[in-house]
């Protein structure tokens, strides 16, 4: 049996990424485009990044790094650093390659990867899929992932702050 390859190698810098999707790509390979804060890794982010895997032969997720979970969801977040969230994105079987982002939005990412597909979870709606348009404009396309109904990382640290025994 072939050992798995470590999931830090599967981390990459944009440019790296950029070249890894080329040359995919030029091989006839469908890349997948997802992106997230996957701050506390829960089972709705497994089932959505498995589906959207499904939707190619190559995935490719781009992380948000960690003063942009900050602007996104407050001081107290993330609870978990970029290099970590990183790995563990990393070695789940489904994903190929993990790249990071510092902007508000991965659309400057997108734009420089050129993804075939973009995968957004069921709970966006189309028109606010950021890069969504361009995707659409050199011939790609936009999939709505299937919601994970009640699984939140912002549910989870909730519970987690009442204690055990409280009450879903």
């Amino acid at each position: 049996m072939k050992p798995a390859k470590p999931a830090r190698q599967k981390v990459l810098k944009r440019d790296e990424a950029a070249r890894r999707v080329r040359a995919a790509q030029r091989r006839g390979e469908r890349v997948v485009f997802t992106n997230g804060c996957f701050d506390l890794l829960h089972v709705g982010h497994v089932r959505s990044l498995e589906q959207a895997a499904g939707l190619g032969d190559r995935l490719i997720v781009a992380v948000n790094s960690d003063a942009s979970v900050r602007r996104l969801k407050g001081d107290d977040r993330p609870l978990v650093r970029l290099r970590e969230r990183a790995e563990m994105i990393a070695a789940l079987g489904c994903v190929d390659w993990v790249v990071s982002f510092g902007a508000a939005t991965p659309l400057r990412l997108i734009e420089a990867l050129r993804p075939d597909v973009l995968a957004k979870g069921g709970d966006w709606a189309r028109e606010d899929i950021v890069g969504g348009n361009e995707v659409e404009s050199w011939g790609g396309q936009v999939v709505r992932l299937r919601e994970v109904p009640g699984v939140r990382t912002t549910s989870l640290i909730e519970r987690a702050q009442r204690g055990p025994g409280a009450a879903r």
